[in-house]
């Protein structure tokens, strides 16, 4: 009865919008909760909106990714090119700006915030990054400002206090070694923001999928922890070892010597993979990524309809990963990922 009462609920999120959650006291109740940009199954990711909304569901860390603007701020997009997270490309003031550069080794076009003062990127506006799959979501667009990565430290000490609970940020380094190339480093800037905000471990980890951006911060001594993200194909930008040799025991002691988790892609769980246990023989601890509710983004026996757009059964799927025992999910719908986390089975004492 209690699984459908839940898969009921998720039907009514689908069409309704995002379930409010109770806030934990503590992180002590289970796998963490984080979330993706916020609530990006909810509202447009990486605005003020989206972090406030996934703490009210109950999400436990919220995550800015960070970029650095032509005068050296830090501020929180998903990418450094930003037609598709602002409404940049309908300024005609900023029209002249639309360029093809070569990122990470790939060919880009578009709006990059390397381009644009904190100031003139100010005067843009969000949008949904995903109009055709969350079109729900395109009745916010712009109304939110970009966000500098100060700001989101302020909004996560006020939801703290708002919440009665301790709100961790979870900066992730975009595009390090690029940033780096062009004069505009992502790490000092970071570790003085850490520094002057007296952020503790408890209120911020910092993550990457570049070693490189990693071990520079782990010289800064910041004293919050570090977290490797892992991909599924090919390697970090710039080092000479894959994902996959980094996700071997080997691969992963060494991790372990800079870094205390490990986040890969929620499909590298799981039989007959031994991921998990090899990570935790390394002493690491595993957060799990991107968890959506869209069919297109379940495993095939969890789509639920023809739409890949509708919503499929996210509490199996969550379930699945509870079950095998990850420390973390990283989820663009922290509420639901918190109602299949206070739906799990519970161990008697």
């Amino acid at each position: 009865m209690r699984r459908r009462s839940v898969l009921v609920a998720a039907g009514a999120t689908a069409a309704a919008g995002p379930l409010s959650s109770p806030a934990r006291a503590s992180a002590g109740a289970g796998p963490l909760v984080i979330g993706h940009r916020g609530a990006a199954g909810w509202r447009p990711e990486h605005t003020a909106a989206s972090y406030a909304l996934a703490v009210e569901t109950g999400a436990d860390w919220i995550e800015p990714d960070l970029v650095a603007t032509r005068d050296h701020h830090l501020v929180v997009r998903h990418e450094n090119e930003v037609s598709g997270t602002t409404d940049v490309a309908r300024r005609p003031e900023f029209a002249g700006r639309r360029t093809t550069k070569t990122v990470d080794g790939r060919a880009v076009t578009g709006w990059f915030t390397e381009d644009f003062t904190l100031a003139e990127l100010k005067t843009l506006r969000a949008v949904e990054r995903l109009p055709l799959v969350r079109n729900r979501n395109t009745v916010f667009d712009g109304r939110q400002r970009v966000l500098t990565f100060q700001e989101v430290i302020g909004l996560a000490r006020r939801l703290s206090r708002r919440h009665g609970r301790t709100v961790t940020v979870f900066p992730e380094t975009k595009h390090p070694s690029y940033f780096r190339s062009i004069g505009l480093p992502l790490e000092p800037v970071l570790a003085d923001a850490v520094r002057r905000n007296g952020l503790g471990p408890h209120e911020c980890v910092i993550q990457s999928f570049e070693p490189s951006s990693l071990l520079r911060l782990a010289r800064e001594r910041l004293g919050v922890p570090l977290w490797q993200a892992l991909g599924t194909v090919g390697g970090p930008y710039g080092h000479p070892t894959t994902y996959r040799e980094m996700a071997t025991p080997a691969g992963l002691r060494a991790v372990a010597t800079y870094a205390r988790w490990i986040g890969p892609d929620k499909s590298s769980l799981g039989p007959p993979s031994t991921l998990l246990a090899d990570a935790r023989a390394a002493g690491l601890r595993v957060g799990a990524y991107t968890f959506r509710a869209e069919n297109r983004y379940l495993p095939e026996d969890l789509r639920r309809g023809d739409d890949p757009n509708a919503f499929g059964d996210a509490f199996a799927e969550y379930a699945r990963h509870f079950a095998l025992g990850v420390d973390a999910v990283v989820t663009d719908f922290p509420d639901l990922a918190v109602i299949a986390r206070d739906a799990r089975p519970r161990t008697e004492d």
